[in-house]
């Protein structure tokens, strides 16, 4: 190798080919599920040209308090309008993998050199032991489910993030130790503030990167690289940290005790208590996947996961529970003995306090683990370089066989990162998978149903769902898509429909399903009739729908407005107009208002449609949106009187119609 040649970056060149190589046969998959939940804002009030509809956009989110403004503004990189092509998403996607994983090499091979290294060890092992690590994490067959699922985009640049902001940190540590305090603080201090800040504007637990600052600094630095009595601006900083650290955990705990004693509604099957008794099971499954890894896992599908009823229910929580607060003891007491190892067990821990504690998301995802593991195969890289990593002495083993090791380790990973990927590239292969691999799973075999219909093989989807709707007899995706199946194979009873009514009536909250599942069913109504899933079918489950005491004031909206468009395919203008009219009281806002106005008008209705504003404007306001970003967007629109221009349109539109009609009746 020519002497200008390093061998840590070339190595680390050829890693990131090896990845790229893995995960490239994923570039030819489609969007999946919540990819089509979020992306559609990219054209949802036209396209994405200049600064109005770029300040409508970005403030559109409505996930987390933020709406995560920066990862929206990193999909504008791939498309600026909708529908888009999924390759380009995913592209950027596995390029932002690869810069973490640079990212990573670098943060680890800084720790290496001034948190582990003893006097006298060798640059290049603690280079070859970031090497390893960064490799390893890069090519772990467990983050083909963060980094090819395109929304998923919002995990990732919290790492990039944090991994940014540590390295800006340890700098700017390095030359406040250099006696170059000044610019030492104003770099330390920027970057966890900057830092901190983006990544929270991409996902909630970004702002966890203080407390990851802690967990170094107390685990692996200050003992072996102390800098506490040199500057005092140094200690407000840790001091800021501490506080930023204890508002999190305030904020949990309080969110905790109000779940406990207050619920948390009726959406999910599970109470908050169960979550907290629940997750340390989900906890060391994470961890079995990444110690003990497989080219398939559940992916996306998790909802077969059975929580937690007690302690003894299943008999592996109290096991679990026991073993997490045996994890974070030992984490604290290897902290002078092996901090590597002590460092990476509480980065983990400290990893899933947002996710995985007492907020209500839903119970597993891998994609939470992508941020949390960025040091977990660390402690493993210091022992095959051979790199002293505490108090204790490292077993004895040649440097070939410890190579070998790590070589074949590398290897096996992306040979299955490259057949999960490869799977990811196959809509139909992978959802036949994702069901074998989770039998339980109502979302895998619906999945997997829609994929059999879209073969041609109706048949194949009866069978599928015929099982688990016995099982599940409430899970309104199983009932309904057995109808769409039942129809596609030319064979609907009774009984399913008798089914589907039993579902909308005792079903929890399904999100956008009714409105997305109905609005094809009237389609197909009066396109191509499906024999016994005609208009009054139809209609009789919407009614057993709002018949269902647990939906949410939102989905009973949903009902109604499918209760007007049935009105509309019958030509009733009177039944359209009031049940649209019944949908807006829900939620009386501009935008559902000016959109069923716009439908009674393209029906050739247009004096209903203004009706429906007249009636809107009779309705009281609904009340403005609280701190956060649905704020921020609600001042972008009124700013702009987006509303305002959008309803002068339509009403002119609708009046033009109303009066070519009366000239030419």
């Amino acid at each position: 190798m020519p002497k200008h040649l390093k061998p840590a970056p070339v190595a680390m060149l050829l890693v990131l080919v090896l990845t790229w190589i893995a995960y490239r046969p994923g570039l030819s998959g489609p969007f999946l599920f919540d990819d089509f939940a979020n992306l559609p804002a990219l054209g949802a009030t036209g396209p994405v040209h200049d600064f109005p509809s770029f300040a409508r956009y970005v403030t559109s989110g409505i996930a987390d308090p933020t709406g995560r403004p920066v990862a929206l503004v990193s999909f504008l990189i791939d498309a600026q309008d909708w529908p888009a092509d999924p390759l380009p998403f995913k592209r950027t996607n596995i390029l932002i993998h690869l810069f973490n994983g640079v990212l990573l090499f670098l943060l680890l091979r800084s720790l290496g050199t001034l948190g582990i290294a003893r006097p006298g060890t060798s640059t290049r092992r603690t280079e070859l032991a970031a090497l390893f690590a960064s490799a390893a994490w890069l090519v772990h067959p467990l983050f083909v489910s963060t980094t090819l699922y395109v929304v998923q985009r919002e995990a990732m640049l919290p790492a990039t993030f944090v991994l940014i902001g540590l390295l800006g940190w340890l700098h700017g540590r390095e030359w406040i130790i250099r006696e170059a305090t000044r610019r030492g603080i104003l770099l330390a201090s920027g970057s966890i503030a900057a830092c901190t800040a983006l990544a929270v504007l991409s996902k909630a637990n970004g702002i966890l990167l203080p407390v990851f600052v802690l967990v170094i600094e107390f685990g692996l630095l200050a003992h072996r690289r102390p800098i506490a009595g040199r500057s005092d601006a140094y200690r407000w900083l840790i001091g800021v940290c501490l506080v930023i650290s204890a508002m999190v955990f305030g904020a949990l705990l309080y969110l905790g005790a109000h779940g406990i004693l207050h619920g948390i509604g009726t959406q999910r099957p599970w109470s908050l208590g169960q979550r907290l008794l629940t997750e340390p099971r989900v906890i060391w499954d994470y961890l079995r996947l990444l110690w003990l890894p497989r080219p398939f896992s559940a992916g996306v599908f998790n909802d077969q996961f059975v929580p937690s009823t007690s302690l003894l229910r299943p008999l592996s929580t109290l096991p679990a529970f026991l073993g997490i607060g045996g994890l974070a003891a030992a984490g604290i007491w290897l902290r002078r003995r092996k901090p590597a190892l002590s460092t990476a067990i509480l980065f983990f821990l400290v990893g899933h306090l947002v996710e995985s504690t007492t907020i209500p998301l839903e119970l597993y995802f891998e994609h939470r683990n992508y941020l949390p593991a960025l040091l977990l195969f660390w402690p493993l890289g210091l022992w095959l370089a051979d790199v002293p990593s505490g108090t204790s002495r490292s077993v004895a083993f040649p440097d070939v066989a410890r190579a070998s090791m790590a070589i074949a380790a590398i290897a096996g990973l992306a040979w299955m990162t490259h057949a999960n990927a490869t799977v990811w590239g196959n809509g139909r292969e992978q959802a036949l998978l994702w069901a074998a691999l989770n039998p339980a799973s109502p979302r895998a075999q619906v999945n997997a149903a829609q994929a059999e219909m879209s073969s041609g093989h109706p048949e194949a989807a009866v069978a599928r769902l015929t099982p688990l709707l016995r099982q599940k007899p409430s899970e309104i995706q199983l009932a309904l898509n057995m109808l769409a199946a039942r129809c596609a194979a030319g064979s609907l009873r009774d009984s399913d429909l008798v089914a589907a009514r039993v579902a909308l009536q005792t079903a929890r909250d399904p999100g956008t399903l009714l409105v997305s599942w109905f609005g094809r069913a009237i389609d197909q109504a009066r396109t191509a009739p499906c024999q016994g899933l005609d208009l009054p079918a139809i209609e009789g489950l919407a009614e057993a729908g709002a018949g269902n005491t647990i939906f949410s004031d939102g989905r009973r909206q949903d009902l109604a407005h499918i209760q007007g468009l049935i009105a509309l395919e019958r030509r009733d203008a009177r039944r359209a107009l009031e049940a649209f009219d019944r949908a807006l009281m829900f939620d009386p806002r501009p935008g559902i208002a000016l959109e069923q106005a716009a439908m009674l008008g393209s029906a050739g209705y247009p004096r209903a449609g203004l009706d429906h504003l007249f009636t809107f404007d009779t309705l009281p306001a609904p009340p403005h949106p609280g701190a956060g970003m649905p704020y921020i967007h609600a001042w972008v629109l009124d700013r702009q009187d987006y509303w305002a221009n959008e309803r002068t349109h339509l009403e002119h539109t609708l009046r033009t119609d109303l009066h070519d009609g009366e000239k030419n009746p």
